[in-house]
């Protein structure tokens, strides 16, 4: 079968700072070239609309599947799905990926006929299986993880092993137009999947049902010699979780003397548990590191359940400057802050040498707060999940906090990109133009337009067509959620065999107070008495 697959245009962070290749999108390709199916793909990330009309009107693909990992993509993917059916009627039109497996029943809803059914789950088990039915002719109920009008089809099938398929990179154009800071371009590779950790603000556990997968150095070596970029982001959730694992592929990768620059994201407790991988990797090149610190106080960690102190917080960023390291810090900013939170932020900000990072608290379903912040949304419209609008009410007035908080990013940006640092970002900028690479330069340049409270409040009076739904009021209400696994999309991988077969016949198409240590991972997903 003809099948296009399409990620959704960049959301506002990533007209600055990053613009991924669509990692998800191409396994899912892989998976379905392998089992014989023509496949196009279409990254709006990096093309126009107008490529994508003239793509679906020159290969008249017979299915369509659009990649949904971000809430907020989800009115662009259902415009994009009518807009397919108006040109080709006969099209099949499916979406997959993240987000939408937590909504799937109200956006299938929401299309009005111009989504034939959403994928909940992993892609790469579902995709072949999928296109299998179309082909011959049969109903996409018995898919695993379909949804249709016609309801529910089997559970989500989840791979026993990551190391296949292979991403399909040779199927996007523009790749030189994927960077990550001035790591420009920049490749993905996915080393594990999942995450044990269970956060409250983060759906990556209940997606995953707190399982944690590895790929085979073997695999991962491969996959890595294969890149043609000399720069390379780690996409897994916590980086180097099980230390014997990254000096595995540390080796993989010196034995194919491969050498690159890497980007990665970890947690403070791994690294300073972990320091030696950490070590080991810098000498083969990893030059920055993403801490999601959350919080700089125990009060707001305790409030995301990050099970990490502020101390072990700071005493990573000790150790990742001795290692030469890069880091980039998160913090992630309550709606209810006031004035004096974010002056105080702002001075943390400019007293650490740290890139710092701050996205605002955001309630996705999915995730625990959703459950007992959804009744308190003020407003539904999917376009504002972006982790930088404010959903639910803030202490500030609106207009207010979105100064305050473009101000503090404004502070912070100046510090890395001021008189201080010019000729530092001038030798960077020098050597990207050399290559002919200009994503890092137009990042330097984007950030008044790009983020000010005046486009912040008028996205907020932007007519709405599709809302979010909200939880039942039962769900809504319940400070204590209960039994976790009513959260998950996965539980557990299938047998191996088993899960072999499902994938030869079929990751797809948004990231608890007690100070105990931070759970080991499981390789598959725990009990729920482990939960």
């Amino acid at each position: 079968m003809r099948l296009l697959l399409i990620h959704p245009s960049a959301l506002m962070y990533s007209e600055i700072f990053l613009r991924l290749e669509p990692l998800g999108l191409e396994r899912v390709a892989g998976a379905a070239r392998e089992a014989g199916h023509e496949v196009r793909v279409v990254d709006l990330q990096v093309l126009t609309v107008r490529a994508l009309a003239q793509e679906v009107r020159s290969f008249q693909p017979e299915a369509v599947g659009i990649g949904l990992n971000y809430l907020a993509n989800i009115p662009e993917a259902l415009d994009i799905s009518h807009a397919v059916k108006r040109e080709v009627p006969g099209c099949f039109v499916f979406l997959g990926g993240h987000s939408v497996s937590f909504v799937a029943d109200d956006v299938l809803e929401q299309s009005r006929g111009a989504v034939d059914a959403v994928l909940r789950g992993e892609g790469e088990p579902a995709v072949v299986s999928l296109l299998e039915a179309l082909r011959d002719g049969g109903g996409v109920e018995g898919v695993p993880g379909a949804v249709t009008t016609d309801g529910r089809g089997p559970a989500p099938v989840m791979l026993h092993s990551i190391d296949s398929p292979m991403p399909a990179r040779d199927l996007m154009r523009h790749r030189r137009k994927y960077f990550i800071g001035e790591l420009d371009p920049c490749a993905s590779i996915e080393f594990t999947r999942g995450c044990p950790w269970d956060c409250s603000f983060c759906s990556a556990w209940t997606f995953y049902g707190r399982s944690y997968r590895k790929a085979s150095p073997e695999a991962a070596g491969h996959e890595m010699a294969s890149i043609k970029e000399p720069n390379v982001f780690i996409v897994d959730d916590v980086a180097f979780i099980r230390p014997e694992h990254g000096h595995a592929i540390a080796d993989e990768l010196e034995r194919r003397k491969i050498r690159k620059r890497y980007y990665l994201e970890t947690r403070a407790d791994v690294l300073l548990r972990n320091e030696e991988v950490f070590q080991r990797w810098a000498k083969l090149g990893l030059s920055y590191m993403f801490l999601g610190m959350e919080a700089i106080d125990a009060e707001g960690l305790d409030l995301y359940r990050k099970r990490v102190s502020p101390d072990d917080n700071f005493r990573a960023l000790e150790r990742a400057r001795a290692l030469g390291i890069d880091v980039a810090i998160n913090l992630i900013v309550d709606p209810a802050w006031d004035e004096e939170r974010f002056r105080v932020v702002r001075e943390f900000a400019l007293a650490v040498p740290e890139i710092v990072h701050l996205t605002v608290m955001t309630p996705y379903p999915g995730t625990e707060i959703w459950h007992t912040e959804a009744r308190r949304l003020t407003t539904r419209d999917y376009r504002l999940f972006d982790i930088q609008h404010a959903v639910v009410p803030t202490t500030l007035p609106l207009d207010v906090f979105y100064r305050e908080l473009v101000r503090t990013q404004a502070v912070i940006n100046r510090k890395h990109l001021g008189l201080r640092t010019a000729f530092g970002a001038l030798r960077v900028l020098g050597g990207n133009l050399a290559r002919g690479q200009t994503n890092f330069a137009s990042m330097l340049w984007k950030f008044n337009r790009v983020y000010n409270p005046d486009r912040q409040m008028a996205d907020h009076r932007r007519a709405v067509r599709y809302e979010l739904p909200l939880p039942p009021v039962r769900e809504a209400a319940a400070t204590d959620i209960g039994d976790r696994r009513r959260l998950y999309v996965h539980t557990r991988p299938a047998p191996g065999k088993a899960s072999e077969r499902a994938a030869g016949k079929a990751a797809a198409p948004e990231t608890a107070s007690p100070k105990s240590a931070a759970p080991e991972p499981a390789e598959a997903a725990p009990e729920a008495g482990t939960v």
